[in-house]
């Protein structure tokens, strides 16, 4: 029996630019950190990669968890900077937020990048932002 989603990874090519977006401005924890060298079987066996290499730290807010990768080998495939959200593959990740219009504020004078503005959408607000990789962050408050 299936009973949710444990957590997201993401791959990226500056570990230390995506920690500091998803812990200093997101408000995620550093659970833990580690690597593994080239060699390590169990590895490749897990990845379905031959000589991998990686650094990886765990984030956590709430009951959220994220572990964003750095591979050193084999050499990454560079993503689309610009996926957008209809094309195929993992799009994007929400965060339910309290008091949007002020955490789209203090992000977006942070820096980040977003499509729009807070959208009412009935029984909830939204919008999409984009991490310093270009993986887009969604952004939900339910209405009270």
């Amino acid at each position: 029996m299936i009973k949710g989603i444990f957590h997201v990874g993401i791959s990226t090519p500056d570990l230390g630019q995506l920690v500091e977006f998803y812990r200093d401005l997101l408000g995620f924890k550093v659970m833990r950190k580690f690597s593994w060298p080239k060699g390590i079987d169990i590895a490749d066996t897990i990845t379905g990669l031959k000589d991998s290499a990686a650094s990886v730290v765990t984030l956590e807010l709430g009951e959220t968890q994220i572990e964003l990768f750095q591979f050193e080998s084999p050499e990454p495939r560079p993503s689309e900077p610009e996926l957008r959200v209809c094309d195929h593959g993992l799009t994007h990740i929400c965060l339910r937020v309290k008091d949007l219009h002020c955490e789209y504020e203090r992000l977006k004078n942070a820096g980040m990048r977003f499509h729009c503005e807070p959208q009412d959408m009935g029984l909830t607000w939204v919008t999409y932002g984009r991490d310093p990789d270009g993986n887009v962050v969604e952004l939900l408050e339910h209405k009270e």
